[in-house]
């Protein structure tokens, strides 16, 4: 699908506050999706691999103070929440990493059937229920303070929407933060929060691209939402950084290390990847393991097999446990279960031998986190 017509598509979602699908990019850029209840926009592979990516929702750079009163009070405001950091939970924040296992989950979203329906199906095909339910939700929704459609035994995972960045760090997004925190601290059980995701793609309204070229912009918003949430007493949330695999454009001022808010601020690392040009597990996933695996739990946030015919999104199931066995650094994976994208199916029973290479995956005691 073309960048202009995917956008469209995102934007139209973002207003009906669904949440985003992964976009796709071809080797030498990159891509991925959006909010609550169910996925927004769906993407379809560029025609060549010289075809630019495309994706959804915005975060602009930070605004700068005036000489007014009320200016210089929002700045005492805004460097006093950057400079505050949520007590210290331990490695992965308050939902910690099962030592030498993955945690394996999904975000659903299955034609004809309901989150719930949904949800059953996969119980009934897996003999478990997803280990992550992941859920997105526009920025200016209303965080929900139930855990609905979440298995008890299940961590949710919500993807947030980002925004311009200039709209957070100007001080005009405090009360909805503020709010946001609220609500999802009246879970009282230990979530995982993924805000403006893909930052270093180029489709979204809240990436670098869209926000000056200016990564520090994007740090800032960051920080402004942590200190928010810990002012609001939300620390039962962990802050999921996730970039996509690799970077659109891949200039310089865009490379994903520099969107990093801070190993204070950053509880788990995640990634988005797909293997939209046949690419292996090790290409889209090395690099951000590489980088961060050492002193952050790694997550797998988006990612799906790609039908090429034959057994190939089988094989490649496979070799995802396969990799996910042999790399310790990597904690969760959560896939983007779902065929009410356009016309890629990205569920794990789209044929007979993905999903016994998912149950294979499922029943494996290493995915038992």
């Amino acid at each position: 699908m073309s960048r202009v017509s995917r956008r469209s598509l995102l934007t139209l979602a973002a207003v009906a506050a669904l949440p985003a699908a992964c976009s796709r990019q071809s080797p030498e850029t990159s891509a991925l999706p959006t909010p609550a209840g169910s996925p927004s926009a769906s993407l379809a592979p560029p025609a060549s691999p010289a075809a630019s990516a495309s994706a959804v929702s915005s975060l602009g750079p930070a605004a700068t103070v005036t000489a007014s009163p009320s200016a210089s009070a929002s700045a005492s405001a805004t460097a006093s929440k950057n400079a505050k950091v949520a007590r210290d939970t331990g490695r992965g924040g308050p939902v910690s990493p099962a030592t030498g296992k993955v945690m394996l989950g999904a975000y659903l979203s299955l034609s004809g059937r309901s989150a719930s329906e949904s949800l059953a199906l996969r119980r009934s095909q897996l003999g478990r229920d997803q280990r992550i339910v992941h859920q997105f939700w526009a920025w200016d929704e209303a965080m929900p303070r139930t855990r609905s459609n979440v298995p008890s035994s299940s961590t949710l995972m919500i993807s947030w929407h980002g925004v311009a960045w200039n709209k957070i760090n100007g001080g005009a997004s405090d009360k909805l933060i503020a709010a946001a925190a609220r609500n999802l601290a009246a879970q009282g059980k230990p979530l995982l929060v993924r805000w403006a995701w893909e930052m270093n793609g180029d489709w979204f309204e809240w990436g670098g691209a869209s926000n000056g070229k200016n990564a520090d912009g994007y740090v800032s918003a960051w920080r402004r939402i942590h200190g928010i949430f810990a002012d609001e007493g939300a620390d039962n949330v962990s802050w999921v950084w996730s970039p996509n695999w690799n970077s659109s454009p891949g200039d310089a001022w865009n490379k994903m290390q520099r969107y990093y808010p801070g190993d204070d601020y950053v509880d788990w690392v995640g990634v988005s990847g797909y293997n939209f040009y046949k690419e292996s597990p090790a290409t889209l996933f090395n690099p951000i393991v590489n980088a961060y695996g050492a002193k952050k739990p790694i997550i797998v946030t988006e990612t799906a097999a790609i039908d090429f015919g034959g057994t190939t999104k089988a094989d490649w199931t496979d070799d995802l446990a396969a990799y996910a066995r042999r790399t310790p650094e990597l904690s969760a994976i959560v896939w983007f279960d779902t065929d009410t994208h356009n016309d890629t199916n990205f569920r794990i029973d789209s044929t007979t031998a993905s999903l016994a290479a998912y149950r294979r995956m499922a029943a494996n005691s290493h995915f038992q986190g």
